[in-house]
Formats: structure tokens, sequence, C-alpha cells
């Protein structure tokens, strides 16, 4: 039994592998890619849509809905980055009941790279947001003590979102793993099924997580109002 996808090895020639995290990384970007093109290289405005155009927009309302109620004024600002991470998560759990594939967030690599552009994406939308001088003076908020304190916050949160994600999907994919060679099949079918779950769940979470960091990262601090003046 497979602990990683890591260890599932395509091709090699001396330091260089072609494990199956790399390829199903980048298969699962391609069938983002090519569906998204496909679905969205004829949308209408008229009353009458395809199933596909009605499905999309399903898809994108809920996200910019969830994206809202977390705190972020524009979702639309932040439908591409957050949206890609749920999509991604959630097509890898998806595509589990194929024969063969294992989903690449059960490797650390990929959590990790996964963690890594939450990192990247909260200081750029911060910037983005606040300019340079007013994301940074966050981090001496509200002395200049909290700066160590504030740095090793989010690097720890960064090494979180990697670990949870990575803990929860190997850990599902290790107990089907064990029961398809302890038990009958109907019993693994069940665990798969709750494995979906788990995945969408997964997918859920890591996103809401990414939009409270970038939540807290583009907040403006308003001006506490001065006492009327007395007459």
């Amino acid at each position: 039994m497979r602990l990683s996808p890591d260890e599932m090895i395509f091709w090699q020639y001396g330091f260089f592998k072609l494990n199956a995290t790399l390829v199903f990384t980048w298969g699962l970007m391609l069938v983002l890619v090519v569906s998204s093109t496909l679905i969205t290289r004829k949308l209408s405005t008229d009353l009458k849509r395809t199933r596909w155009q009605n499905l999309l927009e399903i898809i994108v309302t809920a996200i910019e809905k969830q994206i809202e109620e977390v705190g972020l004024s524009q979702p639309r600002k932040y439908l591409g980055f957050l949206g890609t991470l749920f999509l991604f998560i959630a097509l890898s759990a998806l595509c589990t009941v194929i024969p063969g594939y294992e989903p690449p967030t059960g490797s650390l690599s990929t959590t990790v790279a996964l963690a890594l552009c939450v990192l990247v994406a909260v200081p750029f939308f911060g910037i983005q947001d606040q300019g340079v001088g007013g994301y940074l003076k966050s981090y001496i908020e509200p002395t200049f003590i909290m700066l160590p304190f504030n740095i090793i916050s989010e690097i720890s949160r960064t090494l979180a979102l990697a670990v949870r994600l990575f803990g929860n999907m190997m850990s599902g994919a290790m107990i089907i793993g064990i029961l398809l060679s302890i038990t009958p099949f109907i019993f693994p079918i069940i665990m798969t099924l709750l494995g979906l779950l788990t995945g969408m769940v997964q997918a859920y979470i890591f996103t809401i997580l990414a939009a409270v960091y970038i939540v807290a990262a583009t907040r403006t601090r308003q001006p506490k109002p001065e006492p009327a003046a007395e007459t």
C-alpha cells in the first residue's frame, strides 16, 4: 500500500522522476483549463442557456457568495484565486472514483505548494488594497514587539494549511486501502463515497481559511471618531 502518490513512479532518469503526483496534478489542471474554455466559449445572455452554463453560473455564484460572507466586499476580485483553489482540491477528490487514480493532494509536496500560493496571495492582496507601507505597518500593530509573533503566525498558519489538507486526504486513502485488503468490496465503496464528501469539505475549509487570511491582510483600520465637544 502506497502512503503517497509520490511513490508511484512512471518514469525515472537519474534524479529526475515522473511520479503520479506530477502526472495527476498537471492532468487536473489540463481538465480545468479545457473544460472552462469549452464552457465559456459560447456564453449566452438570453433566457435559453445550456446546462453547462447554468452549472457554471451556479458554481460561480455560490463561490462569490461564500467569499462575500467571509468579509471580502469585492468577491469578483478574489474569485479567480479562491475559486481555482476550491475547484482544484474538489476535483482532486472527485476523481478518486477513477481506477488507478490517486489524488495529488495526498502528497505533502502538493499541499505545501497550495499553502505557499496562499502565503504569496495574502501579502499580494494586502499590498494591493493598503499599499506597501500600510500592509507592512500591520506587522507592528499595536506595537513593534508584535513583529516576530506576526511573522511566526504567517509561517505557522501556512504550515498548518498544508499539513491539515495532506493529513485528511492521505488518511482517507489509507483507510480505503486497508479495508480493501481485509473486508469485502461493499464496505470500501461506502468509504469511498465518504471520502468524496470529505474531499469536498476539505476543499471548502481550505478555501475559506485562505479567504479569512486575505480578509485579515486587506482590512483597513478606521480611525476612532473624536468625541463631540461639549457645549
